[in-house]
C-alpha cells in the first residue's frame, strides 16, 4: 500500500494546529509543552514526507536533530516546571510573573 506524501503532509498540518491551539488556549504549562512537543512531531512528519517523496535520505538527519533538541527541551521545560511548582505550589501560566521579586 503506497500512501501518497499529500495525506502524511495533512495529518502533519492538522497536528500542528492542534498543538498551537494547545499552546494559545491552555494556561498549564505542561499541557504547553506536549503541545511544543506535538508540535515538533508534526515537523518531523513533514521532514520524513518531504524525504520519502524525494526519495533522499538526508531529512533522516533533519529529524534526528530535530528529536535531540525535543529531548533538550522536554528535560529543560520539566525541570522549569518542577522549580515552579516547588516555589508557587501550581503550574498556572499567568502565576510565573510573581517569580521575577
Amino acid at each position: 500500500m503506497n500512501v501518497p506524501p499529500g495525506h502524511f503532509l495533512a495529518l502533519a498540518a492538522i497536528l500542528f494546529s492542534i498543538g498551537v491551539l494547545g499552546v494559545l488556549l491552555r494556561r498549564n504549562i505542561i499541557i504547553i509543552l506536549m503541545s511544543v512537543e506535538l508540535m515538533l512531531n508534526a515537523v518531523n512528519l513533514t521532514w520524513a514526507a518531504a524525504g520519502r517523496a524525494l526519495g533522499d535520505m538526508d531529512a533522516q538527519i533533519f529529524i534526528f536533530f530535530s528529536l535531540t533538541v525535543a529531548a533538550a527541551e522536554v528535560a529543560v521545560g520539566l525541570a522549569l516546571v518542577v522549580a515552579i511548582y516547588r516555589s508557587l505550589g501550581r503550574t498556572d501560566v499567568d502565576d510565573i510573573n510573581l517569580l521575577h521579586g
